[in-house]
């Protein structure tokens, strides 16, 4: 299939001073290129950003969120202030203005909480430390923060650490090696919400929480208020893994490695194969945690089955390089059983291949499950490098930007290696407006135990973070140049 065909005729509202963009009823201030000027949105008196909500109270303008509720109609109003957030930022990059790029950071918080060798000293980590760390070096935080609940850290079937509303019953508690996953879904509500924060519901939202298993947590500080957006990607073992580890994502640890009609019955709704019996079971782990979200007003960017092109079963994950059909099977399957028998409205779905050159990935286009399932598509980045893009005199990341125009949807870097301004490459911001570009795990630091390639220098990450067009997370102590409590509808 070719690729998909560049959309036309989709330029952004523009206010006659250029100074405010108004795409919907999310307010941002326009960037432009040329003369880099302050963050989107009037500054408020502390001189942040401020995203603005047309309509008082808790009713959103129908206008607010409009493709997600295409989608899904019973979108959570949090939901779609996010949404509409993102599709504002990626209608000014197709206007050929930058309104800016949302920094992230992927927490891997099995490997920050167990594993001794990994990052920047030998010894385990508070979950969240690359979350802080990224204040440490430049004294901001990131605006996006992705969290995992997989892959598990070698232990039979699914488990939890503390007892909790949304678990006790259902999977083991204080279970060896789980406590994460109740420290990942705490990090996300920390980052949306503001830690520490007065009793709101949620759990960890004052301070230190003591963990069954004898640990303790504590969440990083980011000024008790709104600090940003939040996801979750989901490195699920194949179903009916007796160990959840991470070999059992890989394709090559899987059934599909040997029996070539096995995925098919993961995806076979109507036959309820145990195969397909497995898979729901997994996704029940996700939704209960994603439920415990939705009930405290926590949007979701969810990001499942990613890299799914890549070029066969040595190089993926156990749903890369299925067949394409299969592939979109399990997407709706995902879908349906998140949102219509589970009920969740506070997700938006992120569809992101691997880099296409060849290696690892091949061309995605024929994955893509439908814009009725997807609200934002990316890539995930690890071809190349900032020193050497991949083709000759390609711009850093411009293969991919271009390549996913088409969908007209926003677009965002979910994965990679580098941060997106660095001593090689300068003005990543302007010439690929990402709408979020995600740094992944422990290579935001260089001098790590196991180095990711290529390195990040403290002042490639502080020259990122330093950025006219980076929006960054955190209250006004952080230096956050973003207002994010303007998108809390209720």
């Amino acid at each position: 299939m070719a690729l998909p065909r560049p959309l036309h005729g989709k330029p952004a509202a523009l206010a006659v001073s250029a100074a405010v963009l108004a795409t919907g009823a999310l307010v941002l201030g326009g960037r432009d290129d040329r003369s880099a000027p302050p963050p989107p949105g009037p500054a408020g008196p502390t001189g942040r950003s401020e995203l603005t909500l047309n309509g008082a109270g808790r009713a959103l303008p129908p206008e607010v969120g409009r493709d997600l509720l295409a989608r899904d109609p019973q979108a959570s109003p949090n939901a779609r202030a996010v949404q509409q957030l993102l599709a504002d930022l990626e209608a000014t990059a197709r206007s050929g203005r930058s309104g800016g790029t949302v920094i992230g950071q992927h927490i891997e918080g099995h490997n920050e909480r167990y594993n001794p060798e990994y990052g920047d000293y030998r010894g385990t980590k508070p979950v969240g430390y690359y979350y802080k760390k990224a204040a440490d070096i430049t004294g901001k935080l990131p605006g996006f923060v992705e969290t995992d609940l997989g892959p598990g850290y070698g232990q039979s079937g699914w488990g939890v650490g503390n007892p909790r509303s949304y678990s006790e019953g259902r999977w083991p508690a204080c279970a060896v090696g789980w406590q994460y996953t109740d420290d990942a879904v705490d990090l996300m509500a920390a980052v949306w919400s503001g830690h520490p924060r007065a009793a709101d519901g949620t759990y960890g939202a004052a301070g230190v929480q003591k963990n069954c298993d004898g640990t303790a947590t504590e969440l990083p500080d980011n000024g008790g208020a709104p600090a940003g957006l939040v996801g979750m990607s989901f490195h699920q073992p194949y179903p009916g893994s007796d160990v959840k580890s991470f070999d059992r994502v890989l394709c090559s640890s899987s059934p599909a490695a040997g029996d070539p009609g096995w995925f098919g019955r993961v995806v076979d709704s109507t036959g309820g194969t145990p195969e397909y019996r497995a898979l729901l079971t997994d996704l029940s782990f996700l939704a209960d945690h994603l439920e415990y979200l939705a009930a405290h007003d926590v949007p979701v960017l969810l990001r499942p089955y990613h890299e799914m092109n890549a070029a066969d079963c040595a190089r993926g994950f156990w749903w890369s390089g299925q067949k394409p059909a299969d592939y979109q099977a399990l997407w709706r399957i995902t879908y349906h059983y998140l949102v219509e028998t589970r009920g969740l409205h506070n997700l938006l779905f992120a569809w992101t291949p691997v880099s296409w050159d060849g290696a690892p990935g091949v061309d995605p286009w024929n994955y893509y499950p439908g814009a009725q399932y997807v609200d934002l598509v990316g890539v995930d980045d690890y071809s190349g490098s900032p020193a050497r893009p991949i083709g000759t005199g390609e711009v850093w990341t411009k293969r991919y930007y271009d390549g996913l125009a088409g969908y007209g949807k926003p677009r965002i870097l979910a994965e990679s290696f580098a941060v997106p301004v660095n001593s090689r490459q300068s003005d990543t911001l302007r010439r690929t407006p990402w709408t979020i570009w995600t740094v992944w795990g422990q290579s935001l630091t260089a001098d790590n135990l196991t180095p990711d390639q290529p390195r990040n220098s403290n002042a490639d990450v502080k020259a990122t973070y330093d950025d006219a067009l980076a929006l960054t997370g955190g209250s006004a102590a952080f230096g956050a140049n973003v207002d994010w409590s303007g998108l809390h509808v209720r």
